[in-house]
């Protein structure tokens, strides 16, 4: 069940592509059982991931020191996606209580962002917190279309927006808000550039499946929004970026890498649907990979985006 995946390895598409990997690495699984993984986040104190098993309403921990799978919370009012901040501390998207919050380190729950303007949310579905300490978040209408994730409802904003909330004043406000169901997102290494998917092909007859570029501003502005890259294999989901700009983002045969310029140089190849991805491991250089039932790692030869 678990170990060396067969069929799985890296297609090289750029030779730009070759240097990202060593070549007798392989894709490994590390746990099965899922109904749908989502956001993955490293935490690098404790040598432990965290993940959202959405459906099942659950919160798994991955321990790198044993291998052991547990449940770190359930119910988890159907998170999905998680960062940790600049204190260590984890920061969630729930579906079901239509929230972003953070979990103190008393284990306590803070809540972030749950409306705007003084309308619910819809349902939070990814985030990234700023070296200023400002939280981002998108807010599509996935966890309100169905009971499967959430609770069937109607949306109170009536459109789905991308979030930024200030770390002084705790007030959201929106950064952009022409997106039709505006999904995964991470910054540049710099931050001087926010990247954001869109998956709005879920439920619109050619729709968007792409990823869009903005420059951020010293004040949070976002300018520009050009697309940087257009998914070819289903649709772009969760992504993040390495120390040289490649993003590695989730697709429907495994993980792409674009590099920064656009251009789509490589894959590694997963025999399930991907959502999101993170990089972990003392050197962050070890990609896990939500498949859409399974936990997948590989070891890289390049460096993730340190989120804290």
């Amino acid at each position: 069940m678990y170990g060396v995946v067969e069929g799985t390895g890296f297609e090289v598409i750029d030779p730009r592509f070759e240097g990202c990997f060593v070549g007798h690495a392989r894709v490994e699984r590390l746990w099965t059982g899922a109904r749908w993984s989502e956001g993955p986040v490293w935490f690098a104190a404790g040598r432990y991931l965290l993940w959202s098993d959405i459906p099942n309403n659950r919160i798994l921990r991955w321990d790198e020191t044993d291998g052991n799978v547990s449940v770190f919370r359930q119910p988890s009012n159907n998170s999905n996606g998680h960062t940790v901040d600049r204190q260590g501390r984890l920061v969630s998207c729930e579906h079901l209580a239509r929230r972003v919050t953070r979990t103190e380190f008393d284990g306590s729950i803070t809540v972030i962002a749950d409306s705007y303007d003084g309308k619910r949310l819809n349902s939070p579905n990814d985030v990234v917190v700023k070296s200023d300490g400002s939280i981002w978040f998108t807010h599509p209408s996935y966890g309100i279309l169905m009971d499967y994730e959430g609770d069937r409802a109607e949306s109170e904003i009536g459109a789905c927006h991308v979030y930024r909330v200030d770390p002084a004043t705790g007030e959201v406000a929106i950064v952009a808000d022409d997106y039709l169901k505006p999904n995964g997102l991470a910054f540049s290494p710099d931050e001087n550039l926010l990247y954001i998917a869109d998956t709005g092909a879920t439920h619109t007859a050619d729709g968007p499946k792409h990823i869009r570029r903005h420059k951020v501003a010293w004040d949070g502005t976002l300018s520009g929004g050009e697309v940087f890259a257009t998914c070819t294999e289903g649709l772009f989901d969760g992504f993040r970026l390495d120390l040289d700009g490649r993003i590695w983002t989730s697709a429907s045969d495994g993980v792409h890498c674009i590099d920064s310029d656009g251009v789509l140089i490589g894959k590694i190849k997963i025999p399930e649907l991907v959502a999101n991805v993170c990089f972990g491991g003392p050197k962050l250089n070890r990609l896990f990979i939500c498949g859409t039932t399974s936990l997948y790692s590989v070891f890289l030869n390049v460096n993730g985006v340190s989120p804290v």
